[in-house]
């Protein structure tokens, strides 16, 4: 009988053994002392870029491997058991936030100066949207581009970067038209070492630790013409675009990760005994965990749905929504449980159920709040 599952093939599969291998070998090992440290080193990219695994769907001819659509949900599915949430995000942000408008939007100079050596894991990107006063909001912005003589000058600050404070180039959207509402709006690739980026400062978050996450300034920052991504004033629409995929990217992720801390409750309801007998026969912690395993199996098939759907072609933003949601929604409640049945030892900071419990509450925030999800399903819905 075929281990192969829906909407994957065999190939898939291998593809997963792949970086499953890799991950547990070169990765997890390291997860507690990079937790520890709040920050993984930058040959985690290069080595990554090597393997092939940061360009599995962009095509050979800057680097990738030219796989379809579904190699990403298995990327993002397997580098999860790295252990470190802070660590798979900033790979995330890296594969299918940051880079792909490069790709998607940016000119053939563009995609080799930047595309290319992102692909190698040589080149650091991060996305430069969200702003003190304007998270899910992204229309109210107010970072400004202004058009002068040979380019633009940037003024203004993003925060919650991850990868800000390592990065070697940024992927931003800024004003170029107060005016103009969403027309005014722009993407750009900005060289971090240009003058007037500054990372203002590096902050303390609840989990994700191993990743770092900044604040950046712009300060009268000059951009030549040829920084602009894409046309004048179709920013926000192509980041609109982006973020689908950072979306269903994160909820793969996310529900992959609640499925290995479901596995591992379930191992421990088996092993550990109280009143004479497994706490897993107890019935109060036997449908704990039923309800666990159905709630899971069903977030992973409506992500697996939208997958499939993207990777036909289509742009289902419906879907893509629902899927954000639930696996939010089921994530926090199944690592939650998961500590619950662990007791006193999922508490403790000696065992990693803590982790993923701190971890897990941002899919409920980043991308696109439960509540922003939920407008966007009322719309599709007619309301």
């Amino acid at each position: 009988m075929s281990s192969v599952t829906w909407p994957f093939t065999e190939e898939h599969e291998q593809l997963r053994k792949s970086i499953r291998d890799f991950v547990e070998k070169e990765l997890a090992p390291h997860a507690s002392e990079w937790e520890e440290k709040e920050y993984f080193p930058d040959w985690v990219f290069t080595k990554l870029g090597e393997a092939g695994f940061l360009g599995l769907a962009y095509p050979e001819e800057y680097g990738g491997s030219g796989g379809d659509y579904l190699t990403t949900i298995v990327l993002a599915e397997e580098i999860g058991r790295c252990n470190s949430g802070g660590l798979a995000m900033a790979v995330g942000v890296q594969t299918d936030m940051a880079v792909p408008p490069v790709h998607k939007f940016g000119t053939e100079e563009q995609k080799q100066r930047y595309l290319i050596p992102a692909l190698k894991g040589e080149k650091i990107f991060c996305l430069g949207i969200t702003e003190p006063n304007a998270g899910s909001d992204v229309a109210g912005m107010e970072t400004t581009a202004k058009k002068v003589d040979g380019g633009w000058v940037v003024n203004g600050r993003k925060i919650f970067i991850t990868n800000g404070a390592r990065a070697h180039a940024m992927t931003l959207i800024a004003k170029t038209d107060k005016e103009a509402g969403h027309a005014g709006m722009s993407l750009f690739i900005v060289d971090t070492d240009t003058p007037g980026f500054e990372v203002a400062r590096t902050l303390e978050k609840l989990g994700m630790h191993s990743s770092d996450t900044a604040e950046i300034t712009f300060t009268d920052m000059f951009l030549p013409d040829d920084a602009l991504l894409g046309n004048e004033g179709e920013g926000f629409y192509n980041i609109s675009w982006e973020l689908q995929g950072e979306r269903l990217i994160g909820a793969a992720g996310t529900i992959a990760s609640s499925r290995r801390v479901f596995e591992a409750a379930l191992a421990y309801a088996k092993e550990r005994h109280t009143f004479g007998k497994p706490i897993g026969k107890h019935q109060v912690i036997r449908h704990k965990l039923a309800d666990m395993a159905t709630e899971v199996e069903a977030a992973q098939q409506l992500v697996y749905t939208a997958a499939w759907k993207v990777n036909r072609g289509e742009y289902p933003v419906r879907e893509i929504s629902m899927a954000k949601l639930l696996t939010g929604l089921v994530s926090w409640k199944v690592v939650d449980a998961a500590m619950q049945i662990f007791g006193g030892y999922g508490y403790s900071m000696e065992f990693p159920i803590q982790r993923a419990w701190r971890d897990s509450r941002l899919i409920r925030i980043g991308g696109g709040t439960d509540e922003v999800m939920r407008d966007v399903i009322g719309k599709m819905e007619g309301l």
